[in-house]
């Protein structure tokens, strides 16, 4: 083989590499790997101290914020509003704000704090602020590699809460649920920012769902909302593959509010809530994935914004009895059953790791470790987050055996790890 033969190889081999790792890069991204609120830390304590777990950390001057934190083995990430705009920050494992960097603009009327959790894959971490613009930055140094502003590009539309919207990687694309009247969905190549492809328009507004990605019958799906329909789509070409209406009437005749929680995926089934009394709905999806039918409906388990998990065959979370209050709920994934309903302070944000939940109350940020029990809610050590400020949203995460707490401008890291005796 002569030189320039060589080198050509060489080159396509790199680029090859390159290609390999980019598209097995591990995505680490709103509420755990899988988008389900489950994060897979093992070795994680059983019993907190009376005082609650030790606080490895707090970091302060991170801009306000609903938004949860991801982390990698070295780096912790998360997103606040800064004046007038939204900043990613990057942390170090003892809380040190390395850099901060804008990468939009902030909502402007009701709730402005930012609500997107950064997606990271590889060194490309992205994210989507208040306005409407998608950013691709460095994960190491900050920079911008590419950003797109879809209310400008595509006509989004959103309602009075603006943009609540985690992107969400599949393969070489970055989607994102605009509503309007030009698209319901759209993809952007992860690498550029270039449309892909656009779905059609349900001539709707967005929710303030974050989509999700879903195994059905050995082919994936991008499972997403407007503000009127839970979706199916197609991840190659964007096709819709169903929709269906969730915006139900509550008891008292009005339409329930836009809904905020992603859908919960299990054996062919799609369980959807969005709280305020109004009815959930186990859903089935066809073994082609292109219809559903309806399996059972509830009303005691109806959560409004705050994620539920699912631990085996039960779905834990907390439900809506009223603005500011609610109860916590254990419900048989198969049959619809209430298996408990328990108190603890009021509802809030779930997040589960080694068979333990995590109840992050919302109104004064009592944080409880509880089983992960069908039989009996046990809260069996609690502790209260003090530092922030406004109400407690923002959903815990767990990385490197740390309890990660959003609150306001702060961040609190405990330590969560299981101590050897």
């Amino acid at each position: 083989m002569n030189t320039k033969s060589t080198g050509r190889a060489s080159i396509l081999l790199l680029v090859l590499i390159s290609f390999l790792f980019s598209a097995n890069a591990q995505i680490t991204q709103f509420r755990g790997p899988n988008r389900d609120g489950v994060f897979p830390e093992t070795g994680l304590l059983k019993e907190w101290p009376a005082d609650g777990p030790t606080a490895l950390f707090v970091t302060e001057g991170l801009g306000m914020s609903n938004a949860s934190t991801i982390a990698t083995a070295d780096r912790i990430y998360t997103t606040g509003n800064i004046d007038t705009l939204e900043y990613l920050s990057c942390i170090d494992m003892e809380g040190k704000i390395l850099w901060q960097k804008p990468y939009g603009e902030v909502w402007k009327n009701s709730f402005p704090e930012a609500r997107c959790t950064p997606t990271l894959e590889g060194d490309r971490i992205y994210m989507l602020s208040g306005m409407d613009q998608m950013a691709c930055l460095n994960a190491k140094t900050g920079d911008e590699i590419w950003s797109v502003d879809l209310h400008k590009e595509y006509q989004s539309d959103w309602d009075m809460f603006g943009v609540s919207e985690s992107p969400l990687l599949v393969d070489d694309k970055v989607i994102a649920s605009i509503g309007g009247e030009t698209a319901m969905v759209i993809a952007l190549d992860k690498m550029t920012g270039k449309l892909i492809w656009k779905s059609k328009s349900l001539n709707t507004k967005r929710s303030n769902v974050s989509p999700a990605l879903i195994e059905h019958c050995g082919k994936k799906y991008i499972i997403t909302a407007s503000k009127t329909h839970v979706l199916s789509l197609d991840t190659e070409d964007g096709k819709i593959c169903w929709d269906y209406h969730y915006n139900i009437l509550s008891p008292k005749g009005d339409n329930s509010t836009i809904i905020s929680n992603i859908p919960t995926y299990k054996d062919s089934c799609l369980w959807i809530s969005g709280g305020w009394d109004a009815k959930s709905t186990m859903v089935r999806i066809a073994p082609d994935g292109q219809s559903v039918t309806e399996e059972f409906n509830d009303r005691t388990f109806d959560n409004q914004n705050h994620g539920v998990v699912l631990v085996d065959d039960f779905l834990y979370g907390s439900n809506f009895t009223g603005r500011q209050t609610g109860k916590w709920i254990c419900m048989n994934w198969q049959t619809g059953e209430i298996k408990w309903i328990g108190d603890f302070h009021t509802k809030g944000p779930i997040i589960s790791a080694d068979n333990m939940l995590y109840l992050y109350e919302e109104r004064r940020g009592h944080i409880a470790l509880v089983k992960a029990n069908p039989k009996k809610f046990e809260v069996i050590s609690s502790f209260r987050v003090t530092e922030g400020k406004g109400p407690h949203w923002a959903r815990p995460s767990i990385y490197n055996s740390m309890l990660l707490v959003r609150h306001g401008d702060v961040m609190v890291a405990y330590d969560i790890k299981e101590k050897n005796e």
